[in-house]
């Protein structure tokens, strides 16, 4: 399967929607934020990031759902800064500052050919949408020099659904986090008082573009939607209102991945809802739910101790070692 972004950039509309997303940043609305910064003249916004593409990390990641990783890993760049704040964060390190490695397009291409020549299945941006225009930039640098593998949106759902409407034909798999079934929790967790009705939008926007069915060959998806979300503490009565919903709004055949891996950092240690795992009883009364409601494409974790918190101060953030 071509990669959707290889037939707009031969026929030019690569180019374009780079273009357009350029003139965006003279007047920010990448985000729900609407900050309306000019970014190319040094103004900043909500996520305190100039004009340029600025990354953390980039690696063979074997950590995503396994239809991503498969078996030499997914190509995923982690990029700086985010639209949100939740206050449990797992990359809170990156997240919640614009610090890290300050790149040009065509520096940001190589990498993608790099992750590519080294047996990456996919190209995996993790919360690329305040760096777009650039992103975007880069990926008609990559296409050029044979980047042709799929490309992966993995964000955190609170997105402007004008914008990704810009992105129709580009991104193959989108993988966006529905958090939050309602915004009293979105405003509480992380700061965001609208998240919900930008998430539906977005979510439904990228079901569109790509069908509600994950295409999957030789075990590694080539296009389709997969909605994370993320089992909170405390907080089963959340996790249902998302998959009601995902129901209501878009399908139960939509991929679905039910995460169990909530770990508290330090920040909410104490927090009376936060500062513990979720409990098997917890998980499983959300995935039975979604059993209940008609989910059969649903992926799955083991509730366990284990320390998932990946650590960007290494050069490996998720070695154990």
């Amino acid at each position: 399967m071509n990669p959707g972004y290889r037939s707009l950039c031969g026929e030019g509309l690569l180019k374009k929607r780079s273009d357009i997303l350029a003139g965006i940043m003279k007047g920010c609305v990448l985000c729900p934020r609407k900050c309306r910064v000019d970014r190319t003249a040094g103004e900043r916004g909500f996520c305190d990031l100039g004009g340029r593409i600025m990354i953390d990390s980039a690696l063979a990641h074997h950590g995503e759902e396994p239809v991503l990783s498969g078996r030499y890993g997914a190509g995923t760049i982690f990029f700086s800064s985010c639209n949100m704040r939740c206050i449990y964060c797992q990359n809170y390190q990156i997240s919640h500052k614009a610090a890290g490695r300050t790149l040009d397009p065509a520096e940001l291409s190589r990498i993608m050919i790099d992750l590519q020549d080294r047996g990456c299945h996919n190209i995996d941006a993790v919360t690329p949408t305040p760096h777009l225009s650039g992103f975007v930039d880069a990926l008609l640098c990559a296409c050029e020099n044979g980047l042709s593998i799929p490309l992966v949106y993995n964000c955190g759902g609170y997105e402007n659904a004008d914008i990704i409407r810009l992105l129709d034909g580009i991104v193959d798999i989108y993988l966006p986090d529905f958090k939050y079934g309602n915004d009293r929790d979105a405003y509480e967790f992380s700061g965001v008082s609208d998240y919900f009705s930008h998430a539906v939008s977005a979510i439904k926007e990228m079901v569109r573009q790509v069908g509600d069915c994950l295409e999957i060959e030789g075990g590694i998806a080539k296009r389709g939607v997969l909605i994370r979300h993320l089992v909170l503490p405390g907080r089963v009565e959340n996790s249902i209102e998302v998959l009601e919903t995902i129901k209501r709004c878009m399908s139960t055949s939509v991929s679905l991945s039910i995460m169990s891996q909530y770990t508290p950092i330090r920040a909410v240690a104490d927090h009376p809802l936060l500062g513990r795992r979720v409990t098997k009883g917890e998980y499983e009364t959300v995935v039975n739910k979604a059993l209940d409601m008609g989910f059969d494409n649903i992926f799955i974790q083991d509730v366990n101790n284990y320390q998932l918190t990946p650590d960007f101060d290494r050069e490996i953030p998720f070695s154990r070692e």
